[in-house]
C-alpha cells in the first residue's frame, strides 16, 4: 500500500505531482518488502508517463501478480487527478503481465465523484472528458460499513479481556446510539473513557463515562470532526445538508448529490424513509461547525435568565434573546454562508452562549415540516 497524499502539493502540476509520490513510494517499498519483490529504478521520463511506466516495468520485473492499493486518492485534484487516473485506465490493458494485476483507490469518495474534485461538473465532465473518460476505470465500489451493536460490543469487550475494566451494557448501548456504528467515533469514544475519564482498572464504565466522552469529542473537535468543516463548505454538500437543517424538503436535487453525503457518511437512509443525519455525534457536531464564526462574532451577554434559585426563567429567556436580535441580529445574518438557515444559526450560536455556564443544547431535524425541534437545558453552578 502507497500514499497519493504527497501529490497534492502539486495539482496543477502533474510532472512534479509524479516526483513526489514515486519518492515516497520507493521508501514505502523498500520498508515493507523483500529485495526481490521490489521494483526496479524508477524511470523517470517524460511528465504525464511515469506512474503507467514504473508501475509497468515493477510487474514485468517480479513476475509475480502484483496488488496495490493507493491510499488518500482523493486528495489529488484538477490536471494530477486527471493524468494519474488516465495512466492507470492505460495500463490496465497490460494486466497481469505487464501492469498491476489489480488496483484499489482508497478514499473518502466513490471514484465517479472524483470528476468534481478534478474540476468538473458534478453531474457532467468537462474538458473534453467524455464516457470513456479517466473516471469509468472501477469493477466494484466497497465501503467501509458501520459496525452493528454486536459487534460494538465484540469490540469493548476485547478491552474487558484484556484489562478487566467492564462496560456496563447501558454504556455499550449509549456508544451504539451515539454513534451509529460508525468506526472512528466507536473508537474514539472507548479511547476518551478508558485513557482519560477513567483510568482506574477496577471502576466500571457507564453510560454517564459515555455520555462525558461524547461531549468532550464534540467539543474538542478532533481531526476527524474537525474535517467536516470543509466538506460543509462544499456546494453540493451545502445544498443537500441546508434543506435538512431548514426542515425542508430536498424537492429535486441530484440524486448523485445525496448518495454522495451518503458516501462519505455525513447521512443515511433511515429505514422507515427519508435521509437522516449519520448519527446523534454528527447531528450536534454540523450546526456547532456552522455557529463557530457567528458564535465568536457575539457580544458579551449577561444571565439574565436564570432565577434566584439557578432555575430557567423562560419568559427571560426569551426578552434577551429579543433584545439581543434587535441589537446583533442583522449584521450576524450575513456572517454564514448557509444562508437559508441564518436565522437558525444565529438563535442556535446565542443558545450555546446561554449553555457555556453549564447545560446542553439537542436538537431534532424536521426534514419536510419546516422546522428544527431544539431541547435547551441547563445547570447552573454556585
Amino acid at each position: 500500500m502507497v500514499s497519493a497524499e504527497v501529490g497534492s502539493a502539486f495539482n496543477n502540476d502533474p510532472g512534479a505531482a509524479e516526483l513526489a509520490m514515486l519518492d515516497t513510494w520507493r521508501d514505502t517499498i523498500e520498508d515493507s518488502l523483500l529485495t526481490n519483490l521490489q521494483p526496479p529504478p524508477w524511470i523517470y521520463n517524460a511528465p504525464g508517463q511515469r506512474i503507467r511506466a514504473n508501475l509497468r516495468a515493477w510487474a514485468q520485473a517480479i513476475q509475480r501478480p502484483l496488488v496495490l492499493f493507493i491510499d488518500e486518492i482523493d486528495s489529488l485534484q484538477d490536471q494530477t487527478l486527471i493524468s494519474v487516473l488516465r495512466q492507470l485506465r492505460h495500463g490496465y490493458r497490460g494486466r497481469p503481465e505487464k501492469f498491476p494485476s489489480s488496483l484499489g483507490l482508497i478514499g473518502l469518495r466513490d471514484v465517479r465523484d472524483y470528476k468534481v474534485a478534478s474540476g468538473g461538473s458534478n453531474r457532467l465532465f468537462t474538458s473534453g472528458i467524455t464516457t470513456a473518460s479517466p473516471f469509468n476505470i472501477k469493477v466494484s465500489s466497497i465501503t467501509l460499513r458501520n459496525f452493528n451493536a454486536k459487534e460494538v460490543e465484540e469490540l469493548y469487550q476485547q478491552h474487558t479481556s484484556e484489562t478487566g475494566q467492564i462496560f456496563t451494557p447501558e454504556a455499550i448501548a449509549t456508544a451504539f446510539e451515539l454513534t451509529q456504528g460508525q468506526p472512528w467515533l466507536v473508537n474514539a469514544i472507548a479511547k476518551e473513557v478508558v485513557e482519560k475519564i477513567v483510568t482506574d482498572r477496577d471502576i466500571p464504565i457507564t453510560e454517564k463515562h459515555i455520555l462525558q466522552a461524547k461531549e468532550i469529542l464534540i467539543a474538542r473537535q478532533d481531526t476527524h470532526l474537525d474535517s467536516l468543516a470543509e466538506k460543509l463548505q462544499e456546494k453540493r454538500v451545502k445544498y443537500i445538508i441546508e434543506p435538512i437543517l431548514a426542515g425542508l424538503a430536498l424537492g429535486d436535487t441530484p440524486a448523485d448529490d445525496r448518495q454522495y453525503l451518503i458516501d462519505l457518511g455525513l447521512l443515511r437512509r433511515d429505514p422507515a424513509g427519508g435521509l437522516v443525519v449519520a448519527n446523534p455525534i454528527y447531528r450536534e457536531v454540523i450546526p456547532r461547525i456552522l455557529v463557530r464564526g457567528t458564535q465568536d462574532s457575539l457580544p458579551h451577554i449577561s444571565p439574565s435568565w436564570l432565577t434566584a434559585n439557578g432555575e430557567l426563567n423562560k419568559d427571560a429567556l426569551l426578552e434577551a434573546f429579543i433584545k439581543f436580535w434587535r441589537q446583533h441580529g442583522e449584521p450576524l445574518l450575513g456572517s454564514t454562508s448557509y444562508h437559508e438557515v441564518a436565522p437558525h444559526l444565529v438563535l442556535m450560536a446565542f443558545l450555546h452562549r446561554v449553555v457555556n455556564g453549564g447545560g446542553t443544547l439537542e436538537r431534532e431535524y424536521a426534514i419536510g415540516r419546516d422546522r428544527m425541534d431544539l431541547c435547551l437545558s441547563i445547570k447552573a453552578s454556585f
